[in-house]
């Protein structure tokens, strides 16, 4: 079966979106764009449709190889496809999590946080080395098992599709309902935010049903509004530092290791960490932010 890159479809839709959003923000403020910023993140965005494009032999192979000796043979029955999107979304889980748990993979990851906006031009702000880091084969065992390889690109697109439209300030809340399964602006807002409150929550895809089962939901709360961008913030909006200051400063540490702890902490550890604690890590952070917030509010019943 020949089936069709979700991504590439929607591409004039996506610039139809910004185009609106841009308008409708100028007008109720709900919405901020500079040239500067968005210019880098459409860069990213081209960046990564590129590299993408010339490296997905690397992983096809791969697939491919997988595919021979897969233990089922699901082919393009009906079932499998909503079957593949949520076994696909569940491994995105999975990935966006540990794209943010450990450094090697945040290397890549953290690009797509960077801007200190948050607009659906933020949505293409797209890492470059996902191939490098490794990551992508988490999906080989859905190969394994007897998922089509096209059949999960397929998916992967829905759900990367999915997530453009819930970069955005424009959407306050969706119904009830709607914010109970599925991922939405508001709780993607959380995900990009930098309060205390708020680091490391939300890895959704699509359903949001995974962060709820897994301990990592956590609420947009109208009384802490979300502050973007990541915890050192750049200073450049230029791409190739976007793409690549993590990795820089990965190998610079490197220099100054003095042991395999420390070679395996500063690649493998969370982001922030180091062997004499002069850097913090978001679970260090957050836990500073809830001793500081338990000390005002004691004897006031306030809740955190």
């Amino acid at each position: 079966m020949d089936l069709p890159n979700p991504v590439a479809y929607a591409i004039p839709v996506f610039i139809l979106l910004l185009a609106v959003e841009i308008i409708a923000g100028r007008r109720t403020g709900r919405a901020r764009y500079t040239l500067k910023d968005a210019s880098a993140s459409l860069t990213m965005g081209l960046g990564y449709v590129i590299i993408a494009t010339l490296l997905a032999g690397v992983f096809g192979t791969v697939y491919a190889l997988t595919y021979e000796h897969r233990l089922f043979d699901f082919g393009f029955a009906w079932w499998a496809f909503p079957a593949a999107f949520l076994l696909d979304d569940f491994l995105y889980y999975w990935w966006h999590r540990w794209s943010h748990e450990v450094r090697w993979f945040w290397a890549n990851h953290v690009g797509h946080h960077s801007s200190r906006h948050y607009n659906l031009s933020t949505a293409l702000r797209q890492p470059w080395t996902s191939t490098f880091t490794g990551l992508l084969f988490l999906w080989v065992p859905m190969v394994w098992l007897g998922f089509h390889p096209l059949l999960i690109a397929f998916v992967g697109g829905l759900n990367l599709v999915y997530q453009f439209w819930i970069h955005t300030e424009m959407i306050r809340r969706m119904p009830r309902w709607f914010e109970a399964v599925f991922n939405t602006p508001s709780h993607h807002r959380v995900h990009h935010a930098t309060n205390p409150r708020y680091i490391d929550a939300n890895y959704a895809g699509v359903f949001i049903i995974w962060d709820r089962l897994f301990g990592t939901f956590v609420a947009e709360r109208d009384d802490d509004p979300c502050t973007y961008g990541i915890i050192k913030n750049l200073k450049s909006h230029n791409p190739l530092v976007i793409a690549f200051h993590e990795w820089a400063a990965i190998f610079r540490d490197w220099f100054g290791v003095r042991s395999a702890r420390e070679w395996w902490g500063y690649t493998f550890g969370p982001p922030g960490w180091s062997p004499d604690g002069s850097r913090m890590t978001s679970a260090q952070l957050k836990a500073e932010w809830r001793r500081d917030s338990a000390e005002n509010n004691a004897g006031q019943g306030t809740p955190v």
